[in-house]
């Protein structure tokens, strides 16, 4: 009934196992990978007809996790998946990326690629495994696809790089110092086309090397899926580009020196005008057959392109006059909202970003519920992007998935740099508003950040900043773009971000347009990229240096240990302690599994109000040490006194007194202060407590004395 397929390798210390021809077979193509135990069933559908007025290539990728992958039920209220996790959005934005580049030109068919996690070992991330699945499929529906890519994820450990780290190492990463780096890259057999990466202050040639390592580390999956292709491919779709030359022919006769004068206005908003006139220009000039031609709005790219292209090229300038390495205009400015704990507005050009730190306390910690497990995060970063920012007026929605993509890059870039819990016990949340924006907007983002979170107090290792590289690719000839405005990104062959210290690399995110650049042109991005980083540190040094004062609103938190066996006397049962240290004191209690517990309050009194019960709970008395008591009770044998915290004691009727007491109400009251020194504890773990021993009114020790 079935015709199966089947390829497998040994890859990373695991076996890599491609199958095709059982499962989904009315989709175009069907591809199941696997890792280890790890599972992702990719199916590929593209219409046969293309979409109609559609300037753009209509492909949406979906990966989603099924929590049965993992032998799960999803938590909370509903029990079904529902609206994608950021780790879903980010995997589809990281399988798109080096997918869309390699289909061809003109290609305006509706394409999905969905991915499915149907098995989760715990050990190897599906998102490389999806990748793969995607590139097999693609590569057997027919689909004008010029790949297959392969995929692999690079870590890296005592100068050695480690392929396909396991999710352990990666979840680990901030608290595993050997383990410096967690990086994606993919590309064809020739060239690389994405990478995505969170790294600890790498050099630029450690990271030019796991590059180069990923990409030679990927090779026998393309050849798998290349050997595959060759038994079970469907025959190539028949996709034949329009031939639009004769009408771009003539787009460029009337409309070229209205588009190189608008693009020689440097103002962004200016520009955008002025485009917009010359294209209802060149619109004025043409028949009424050629303006409702649907390949008119290619034409307009192509001549935008081709001008803006062939002048960088030609001479080496730039749309708003800078040369190739300068960083535009930038001015920092920290502590302009009152009442946050740290805000910075970071401008650069027509590139703006106001970041705000928010410091919270344990209570506040993110709580992640993934296949992998539930998980705590206590630094989240936020990106916003309101329509306002590019000048244009649209709905207001949640996040989308570029939102999530541009927050998630500026938090890998800031993560590196961020103390240690244990030295800084806070919650930080930053929150990016884009204000304006021309550009390199996520960049934006990690310099604000940085420069917010000092303000707020945070003690960070070090300043962090970020610059976006661009390429113009023409033939053998190209040049290189420090800080890309939004223009030369759009109508360009590269966007490579690159954030870091002064120390090294921190993060580093690539797209390519074209099929892959050469490691000659990645080093050199790499280079020019860490001129642009240091001209931005120092330009950021000038607002700000290091850790501000500690915001008057934060609130303050201490942290204590406590023995494991007292975190339930700590708790009480039903939380009835801990409920009353907070009601008591007002400070927040929060106590963990370690026995670690962090007390926040705004008010240096509560917190060490708190901490004082706590201790009164927790802390053993020592023997041989002479404490201050209150008689609580008296018995025929003896005084009872509670001499620390809530602990009581008996001073037995013989060690009331160096002279014979007939009964301890002789010679105490309740209520009395006494001074006692603790002999020690019986065999049953009883205090054992001596007066007569004490000089009561010093508070001394009387000296060979019983």
């Amino acid at each position: 009934m079935f015709k199966e397929f089947k390829q497998s390798i040994e890859w990373g210390g695991e076996t890599l196992t491609l199958e095709t021809g059982k499962i989904a077979r009315q989709a175009d193509a069907c591809v199941i990978a696997t890792l280890g135990e790890t599972s992702v069933l990719c199916a590929v559908v593209f219409e046969k007809k293309p979409k109609v007025g559609f300037d753009f290539f209509p492909l949406t990728v979906h990966y989603q996790e099924k929590y049965y992958a993992a032998g799960k039920i999803p938590g909370g209220f509903f029990k079904r998946e529902a609206r994608p996790t950021e780790k879903e959005t980010l995997t589809s934005r990281l399988i798109d990326r080096p997918i869309r580049p390699l289909f061809v030109p003109g290609f305006k068919h509706e394409t999905q690629v969905i991915c499915t996690v149907l098995s989760h070992d715990l050990e190897n991330d599906p998102d490389v495994v999806a990748m793969i699945a995607a590139s097999a499929a693609l590569t057997l529906s027919g689909a004008p696809f010029r790949g297959p890519i392969g995929c692999a994820r690079v870590g890296f450990v005592d100068g050695e790089y480690t392929l396909n780290p396991s999710c352990d190492d990666m979840h680990k990463l901030r608290e595993n110092p050997e383990q410096r780096l967690d990086l994606i890259v993919a590309g064809t057999k020739d060239a690389v086309m994405m990478v995505e990466s969170e790294a600890y202050e790498l050099s630029e040639a450690e990271m030019l090397g796991a590059v180069k390592f990923g990409h030679d580390a990927m090779q026998p999956v393309i050849d798998m899926i290349i050997d595959l292709a060759e038994d079970a491919a469907k025959d190539m779709f028949d996709f034949q580009p329009t031939d639009y030359s004769e009408l771009y022919a003539k787009v460029e006769k009337v409309g070229e020196e209205a588009v190189r004068a608008a693009f020689a206005i440097t103002d962004k908003q200016e520009r955008t005008t002025a485009i917009s006139a010359a294209r209802d220009t060149i619109k004025a000039a043409l028949s009424e057959e050629d303006r409702d031609d649907s390949q008119l709005g290619n034409c307009f790219k192509k001549l935008e392109s081709a001008v803006v292209r062939g002048d960088v090229i030609k001479t080496g300038k730039r749309i708003d006059g800078r040369d190739l390495t300068t960083v535009r205009q930038i001015v920092s400015e920290v502590g302009i909202l009152p009442r946050t704990h740290g805000s910075a507005l970071f401008t650069r050009g027509e590139t703006q970003g106001l970041v705000v730190a928010t410091l919270g306390t344990g209570d506040d910690e993110q709580m992640i519920d993934a296949l992998t497990g539930t998980y705590r995060s206590n630094f989240m970063l936020h990106y916003n992007f309101p329509s306002y920012s590019v000048g244009e007026a649209g709905r207001m929605m949640g996040p989308g998935r570029r939102e999530i993509g541009h927050g998630k890059l500026a938090w890998r870039a800031l993560q590196a740099v961020l103390p240690a819990a244990t030295d800084f016990p806070y919650t930080v949340r930053l929150v990016s508003e884009i204000t304006e924006s021309n550009g390199s907007s996520s960049m934006a983002s990690v310099c604000g950040g940085s420069l917010s979170m000092m303000d707020a107090g945070v003690p960070l290792k070090s300043a962090v900043a970020g610059v976006a590289m661009g390429l113009i690719l023409e033939g053998d000839d190209y040049a290189i773009l420090t800080d890309i405005l939004g223009d030369e990104d759009h109508l360009g062959d590269m966007d490579f971000k690159v954030a870091g210290t002064e120390a090294g690399i921190t993060s580093l995110q690539m797209d390519i347009k074209v099929a892959g650049i050469t490691a000659d042109i990645m080093e050199k991005a790499l280079d020019q990229a860490k001129a642009g980083r240091m001209t931005i540190l120092a330009e950021m040094g000038t607002a700000l240096t290091g850790a501000g004062d500690f915001s008057i609103h934060a609130p303050r938190i201490e942290t204590m240990n406590v023995p494991a066996d007292k975190i339930r006397e700590v708790i009480g049962s039903g939380g009835k302690v801990i409920r009353e240290i907070v009601e008591v004191s007002g400070a927040k209690v929060d106590i963990n599994d370690d026995g670690v517990i962090k007390i926040a309050s705004a008010n240096a009194e509560s917190i060490e109000k708190a901490m004082a019960m706590i201790n009164e709970i927790v802390a053993v008395p020592e023997a041989g040490k002479i404490y201050i008591g209150k008689v609580v009770k008296l018995m025929d044998f003896g005084a009872f006194v509670n001499f620390f915290g809530k602990r009581d004691g008996l001073v037995h009727v013989s060690q009331l007194a160096n002279e014979r007491v007939n009964h301890p109400k002789d010679i105490l009251t309740e209520g009395q202060e006494v001074k006692v020194k603790l002999m020690g504890f019986d065999d049953r773990g009883k205090v054992r407590l001596s007066m007569k021993v004490v000089d009561q009114e010093t508070g001394e020790e009387i000296k060979n004395e019983g």
